[in-house]
C-alpha cells in the first residue's frame, strides 16, 4: 500500500502523526544524520529531460533531487516517485543497491520529504522510465501532511492561501505561473527587438496620478510627508519621452485602492510603454503584433480557447468608434446627440443610472458599459473616447469632443487602454483643473494638477504614443485561467482572523 494513503487514512489522529515525524527527525539528528545540516546537492538531470532523452541516458548514471510524493515498500526492494521542477520520475529502491542502513532509514522516510537519489536510468518491465538508485540521500525532512494525493488541494482559499502547497499537488497550478514567466519574457523580447528601453519609475509618489482610480495612503517617516502608492506608470514615462528616451516601458506592480474579484486585485501587474513620433494608430499595431506573437509563442497557435470559445487573434482586429459600438449594440446614435440635457433623456429611457456630476462623455461611457462590452468576445479595438474621460489624450483634429484612444477589448474585458498623447500644457492645464474640479464635487478617482509634469510638457514632449496592458488579465486570457487569483502567486486574501 502506498504510504502516503495509509497516512491520510480514515481514523489517522493528525497530531500523532505530526509528533511521529518530529520524533523521526529527533532520531535522525541524535545519529548525526539531520537532514537540515545538509547544505547543497549535485543535480545533473530533471525528470521531463531525462524521459525526453531516454535513448541517450539509458544506463547512464544521473542524479536527481525533489520531494517524495509516493512509496511503496515491498520487503527488500521499493518505488517511490521524486517530483521535481518538471514533474515526476519513478525511484526504484533496492537494499542490495544501497545497503542495509540506508534502507532502514528509506523505509522510514514519509511522503512530502525531499530526497536526493543518485542511480542508473533504466525501463521497468512495464515500461516506465525509472532510475535504479544506488545512493539516496534526505535533503528535507516534511514536518507537515500534504493534501490526499488522489483529491490534490481543491479547496479555492486554501490554494491561495497556501500556494506552495498549490504548487506541489497540482500540476496545472505550476503549469499556468511557468507559462506566466514566458509571457512576461516574451514581451520583453517583443519590445527589446522594437527598439525599446526598459526603466523603472517610482512607486511613492506625491501625486499619484495617470489613471482614474483611488490611490493608497501612507506616511513617509523620514521626509515627514504623506505619499501615495502609485496607481499608474505614465507621468513618470512622459518625463522620460520628454528627456529624449523615444521608445520606453515598463512592468511593474501598481496599486489602486478598490473592490476584489475574478478580474480585479488591489495591487497588479501593468505594463505601460511610450513612443515618440508615433500615435494611436501606431499603438494599434504594435498591440495587435504583440498579441498575436504571445498566442503564437506561448500557446502555439494564433487561435486560442478561452472557457471553451475559440478567439482567434490571427485575423486583423476589428474596429469600432465608441459611438459606433453603442449605435450598433443599444441603437442610439450619440453622435446627434448635442447637449447633456438629451444625453441624461437617453439614460433615462434606457434604465441607464447616472449622478448629476456626470457629464455628457460620462453617460456614453456608462451607455458603452451597459450594452456593448457583453458583446465583445472576439478582438475590437473601441476607439474615439469622449474628451471628458480622457484628461491626458489628443483630441481629434475632425471633433474636439473626441480623443484619439482606444481601448482593446477580447472576451468582454478590456486589455489595453491607448493614447494619442496630449503634449499641449495648457490644455493639460485646463484638464487637470477640471479634474480637480471633479475631485471636490466628490470623485475620488479624479486626478489632480501635477506641476512637475505640466512643466516637463513645457520643456516639450514630441508627438507620443502610449498604451498601458493589464499583465494579469493577458496572462488569464492566455492561460484559460477564471480568475485574477489563479494567475497571481499570492493574491490579496483578507486576514483569517478577521
Amino acid at each position: 500500500m502506498g504510504e502516503q494513503k495509509k497516512e491520510n487514512a480514515p481514523g489517522q489522529d493528525l497530531n500523532q502523526i505530526l509528533r511521529n515525524r518530529r520524533e523521526k527527525l529527533k532520531a535522525l539528528q541524535d545519529a548525526g544524520k539531520d537532514p537540515f545540516q545538509i547544505t547543497k546537492y549535485d543535480v545533473t538531470h530533471h525528470s521531463a529531460e531525462i524521459k525526453a532523452h531516454y535513448d541517450e541516458l539509458e544506463g547512464r548514471e544521473v542524479s536527481v533531487a525533489g520531494r517524495m510524493m509516493f512509496k511503496r515498500v515491498m520487503g527488500k526492494a521499493s518505488f517511490c516517485n521524486v517530483q521535481d521542477l518538471q514533474g515526476g520520475i519513478q525511484a526504484y529502491v533496492a537494499r542490495d543497491s544501497i545497503g542495509e542502513d540506508p534502507y532502514k532509514d528509506f523505509k522510514k522516510y514519509d511522503i512530502g520529504d525531499i530526497i536526493g537519489i543518485r542511480g542508473e536510468v533504466f525501463k521497468t518491465k512495464t515500461g516506465e522510465i525509472s532510475i535504479h538508485v544506488s545512493e539516496i540521500t534526505l535533503l528535507s525532512k516534511s514536518l507537515q501532511v500534504l493534501p490526499e494525493k488522489f483529491h490534490g488541494l481543491t479547496n479555492t482559499d486554501l490554494r491561495y492561501r497556501q500556494r506552495y502547497v498549490d504548487l506541489i499537488m497540482n500540476p496545472e497550478s505550476k503549469e499556468t505561473f511557468m507559462k506566466r514567466s514566458q509571457i512576461i519574457r516574451e514581451i520583453r523580447r517583443f519590445l527589446d527587438d522594437r527598439g525599446f528601453m526598459e526603466v523603472e519609475t517610482p512607486m511613492l509618489v506625491s501625486n499619484a496620478g495617470g489613471a482614474a482610480a483611488r490611490p493608497f495612503d501612507t506616511h513617509y517617516n523620514a521626509l515627514d510627508e504623506d505619499v501615495k502608492l502609485r496607481i499608474s506608470l505614465e507621468l513618470y514615462l512622459k518625463r522620460l519621452i520628454v528627456g529624449g528616451l523615444e521608445r520606453v516601458y515598463e512592468i511593474g506592480r501598481v496599486f489602486r485602492n478598490e473592490g476584489v474579484d475574478t478580474r480585479h486585485n488591489p495591487e497588479f501587474t501593468l505594463m505601460e510603454l511610450y513612443q515618440a513620433y508615433t500615435d494611436y494608430e501606431g499603438m494599434m499595431e504594435l498591440t495587435e503584433s504583440m498579441f498575436r506573437h504571445l498566442a503564437e509563442t506561448v500557446c502555439g497557435s494564433s487561435r486560442i480557447t478561452y472557457n471553451g470559445i475559440e478567439i482567434n487573434l490571427g485575423k486583423p482586429f476589428e474596429r469600432l468608434t465608441m459611438n459606433d459600438a453603442i449605435r450598433k449594440y443599444a441603437g442610439v446614435d450619440f453622435d446627434a446627440v448635442e447637449t447633456l440635457e438629451e444625453a441624461r433623456e437617453l439614460a433615462k429611457e434606457h434604465h441607464i443610472e447616472y449622478e448629476e456630476r456626470h457629464t455628457k462623455g460620462e453617460i456614453i461611457n456608462l451607455f458603452f458599459e451597459e450594452f456593448c462590452e457583453k458583446e465583445l468576445i472576439q478582438p475590437t479595438f473601441i476607439m474615439d473616447h469622449p474628451l471628458d474621460i480622457s484628461p491626458l489624450t489628443k483630441k481629434k483634429p475632425s471633433d474636439p469632443e473626441k480623443v484619439e484612444r482606444f481601448e482593446l477589448f477580447i472576451n468582454t474585458w478590456e486589455m489595453c487602454n491607448a493614447y494619442s498623447e496630449l503634449n499641449d500644457p495648457i490644455d493639460q492645464r485646463e484638464r487637470f483643473a477640471a479634474q480637480d474640479a471633479a475631485f471636490a464635487a466628490g470623485n475620488e478617482e479624479a486626478n489632480h494638477t501635477d506641476e512637475d509634469f505640466l512643466n516637463a510638457l513645457e520643456i516639450g514632449m514630441p508627438p507620443t504614443g502610449g498604451i498601458g496592458y493589464g499583465i494579469d488579465r493577458l496572462v488569464m486570457l492566455l492561460t484559460d485561467s477564471a480568475a485574477i487569483r489563479d494567475v497571481l502567486l499570492f493574491p490579496t486574501m483578507k486576514s483569517i482572523d478577521k
